[in-house]
């Protein structure tokens, strides 16, 4: 593994250095549709005839070699919309397609990443939807109020830990059902929140429900690199905690002595009491670190998406980064990709719709759902949620 790092970072100093001298530039790529189509078909059965043949051998499949077959996969699938749009001359902006991408998905991995801290504890949060909503309803609130937009952000995160203690209140202390206790708070949530937004904030919205925006900001330098440094390094304050709060998640569940208590009580919690570890403690603490974490990911809706609170504004992404976690496989890095695939394929949703494509724009929104059953049903890979998710402990 290391024998690559100087290459990599030699590759790095000269795309840099490239971007910044206005060397590197991306022009547009004009294709035939129907050259392309069947470029992209006899690639996918080479690598897929590739495959049968190692299969055969008994050998493993390179990794290198599925990520090919993605790739290729996608652009054949592109090509296939743009080909059948109404306009005389289709097309998609590949850079616009990634960026929305990634910004559709920030909030879906706030909240994926708030599963998996809870889960990982053994504690299942179905809650997420109400900590994402009620995040963004006291994020426009307490950043109007305030006038600062930056109050508002830490409102969404202590918002989402207090819908989070209730969780963690009801179902760890009281051993309710955690899927039950969840269920509930959402609707309480959503409820709540529907009727402030009807009585105070339609009645003085200029005092209660104009938040200001957190603006996009360049990273400099960084924000230059063609393709990749607008759609990574171009994010508002929400969008680099984002990239902040995967890398310190996974790092701490898998790099700390604390992820080990917390995976050892997710796994195993009679085992991690045995040896000293308070199980109830731990998942009361990741709990509301997870709702502290969704709350923050509420306040990309009324602080970067759109300056004001609407009703239900969180429209079921809680739910959609539950999914996210489950495809992740209860891991940061993996929940943070399966988000980035659902923001993706909600973004090309919509493009499917305004450039007129043939292709149902209900296929799109469908498939990563479809993804997620595939992959919890085990047929490709492994899905296997922590063995002590869900079931509350009573020490004994």
């Amino acid at each position: 593994m290391d024998r690559w790092i100087p290459a990599a970072t030699v590759a790095a100093v000269v795309v840099l250095g490239l971007a910044a001298l206005g060397v590197a530039q991306v022009e547009k790529v004009v294709a035939p549709s129907r050259g392309a189509g069947w470029t992209c078909s006899v690639i996918l059965l080479a690598l897929a005839a590739y495959a049968v043949v190692l299969t055969v051998q008994g050998r493993r499949t390179p990794r290198w070699l599925g990520g090919t077959f993605a790739v290729v996969f996608l652009v054949g699938f592109l090509v296939w919309i743009v080909a059948g749009g109404r306009d005389s001359e289709p097309s998609i902006s590949l850079g616009g397609l990634l960026a929305g991408s990634v910004t559709l998905a920030v909030p879906l991995v706030f909240g994926s990443l708030s599963g998996v801290l809870c889960e990982r504890a053994g504690v299942v949060n179905i809650a997420i939807e109400g900590q994402l909503l009620l995040g963004a309803f006291s994020a426009a609130v307490v950043a109007t109020m305030t006038g600062n937009v930056y109050a508002g952000l830490l409102a969404a995160a202590v918002a989402g830990a207090l819908v989070s203690l209730v969780l963690a209140i009801v179902s760890i202390k009281y051993l309710v059902n955690q899927i039950i206790v969840g269920v509930v708070l959402n609707v309480l949530v959503s409820g709540l929140t529907s009727f402030l937004f009807s009585t105070l904030l339609t009645a003085d919205p200029e005092h209660l429900n104009k938040p200001g925006r957190l603006e996009p900001v360049d990273i400099p330098f960084l924000a230059d690199i063609p393709i990749v440094g607008p759609i990574l390094f171009h994010q508002s304050l929400v969008g680099y905690l984002m990239y902040a709060a995967v890398i310190v998640v996974y790092v701490g569940l898998f790099h700390t002595k604390w992820g080990l208590r917390v995976r050892a009580v997710g796994e195993h919690p009679q085992a991690a009491d045995t040896v000293g570890i308070n199980v109830n403690r731990t998942r009361f603490r990741n709990v509301l670190m997870g709702g502290a974490v969704a709350g923050i990911g509420g306040s990309f809706f009324t602080l970067v998406s759109v300056d004001a609170f609407s009703k239900d504004m969180s429209g079921g992404r809680g739910y959609i980064a539950l999914a996210a976690m489950i495809f992740g496989r209860w891991n940061p890095i993996g929940a943070f990709l399966a988000a980035l695939l659902f923001g993706f394929a909600d973004n090309l949703q919509s493009i499917i719709t305004i450039i007129g494509s043939p292709v149902p724009s209900q296929f799109m929104a469908m498939l990563p759902y479809a993804l997620t059953v595939i992959a919890v049903a085990g047929l490709v890979g492994r899905s296997r949620p922590p063995a002590a998710s869900g079931v509350p402990y009573v020490k004994g």
